[in-house]
């Protein structure tokens, strides 16, 4: 493989389409010192033909392993990438053709070993999915959890990159899935590595396509937090108790109901209030009223799947 500046590693299940509009956008980027890995993680809908259709655009290489999950994956790309940088971006993802360039720009005045980004709703994606996009990064939600704040930052797998250096360090990613980069963050903290967020490095993210989906997704969000607190420590703060609160709370108000009724009634209209926040919130961000109203319903899916998996997974090793 010939060395370039950036290695791309992107994991891929059973998602052509996803990694044909992937790919495409990275043709788009100012910068293009970088190759792209693209694995294929035992998928019986590959990505072959995608990979026909840009190896000529792109320096391009694609593996077909074994399914083992994301992390894994990640770790086969990482062996094989010649880069002097490794960038890791779910294959659910479009990137801004100013990726690589933000990328290089902010390397020029600060010192950093691993880097992060936000995530973005674009305007092709269904309203549903921005709706999700929102949520996920909104400081009324869950997403205020991830922080935005350069300083303590810990990058997400869906838009994550670090020198070769902090790969060889730490071994790169640990868990297979369920929150394995949370888990792989807090190594590369522990190991003295400098991590980072760069606001202009930001990636478009689908995410799911309806609901269920993003139910079951939060849902493992929840349990993986509660994964990597049996493995380091410490790492579950107050605000990752929100959701399970948050859960607690209404199944209390309205079993109150009928028991006190006025007191009910005033923990529901807090709970109204929140949910019209949201909708608010949403609409001066997104300037959509129908993604403002899914963001509402949006919400209560992520608060009620990432709160219902971490007390299951909290109970679940109760003695």
């Amino acid at each position: 493989m010939t060395k370039s500046r950036y290695s791309v590693i992107v994991p891929v299940y059973n998602r052509p389409q996803e990694v044909d509009e992937l790919l495409d956008s990275l043709t788009k980027q100012t910068f293009r010192d970088f190759e792209v890995l693209l694995v294929e993680d035992g998928s019986s809908l590959t990505c072959e033909k995608v990979f026909e259709k840009y190896v000529n655009k792109l320096t391009l290489h694609y593996f077909f392993k074994p399914n083992s999950g994301p992390g894994p994956s990640r770790n086969f790309g990482f062996e094989r990438a010649q880069g002097d940088y490794l960038v890791i971006f779910d294959s659910d993802c479009i990137i801004p053709p100013t990726y690589f360039e933000a990328v290089e720009k902010f390397r020029s005045h600060t010192q950093f070993d691993t880097w992060g980004g936000p995530d973005r709703g674009h305007e092709s994606f269904s309203p549903v999915q921005r709706a999700m996009g929102y949520t996920m990064s909104s400081v009324l939600t869950t997403g205020g959890i991830r922080g935005g704040k350069q300083k303590g930052f810990q990058p997400r797998s869906f838009n994550m990159g670090m020198r070769k250096e902090v790969f060889k360090t730490t071994g790169g990613f640990k868990f297979d899935r369920f929150a394995e980069d949370i888990e792989f963050s807090v190594r590369i903290r522990k190991a003295g590595f400098i991590s980072t967020l760069i606001p202009d490095a930001f990636v478009y993210h689908k995410r799911r396509t309806n609901f269920s989906q993003f139910y079951k997704q939060v849902f493992n969000f929840g349990r993986g937090r509660v994964l990597v607190s049996r493995v380091h420590r410490g790492e579950i703060k107050i605000t990752h108790w929100f959701p399970s609160l948050f859960l607690l709370g209404g199944i209390f108000s309205f079993t109150l109901f009928f028991l006190k009724p006025v007191l009910a009634s005033i923990l529901l209209a807090g709970y109204a209030i929140y949910f019209l926040a949201i909708g608010v919130h949403s609409f001066l961000v997104n300037k959509s009223i129908e993604v403002s109203l899914l963001s509402i319903p949006s919400a209560a899916v992520q608060l009620l799947g990432y709160g219902t998996g971490f007390l299951r997974e909290k109970i679940k090793r109760l003695p």
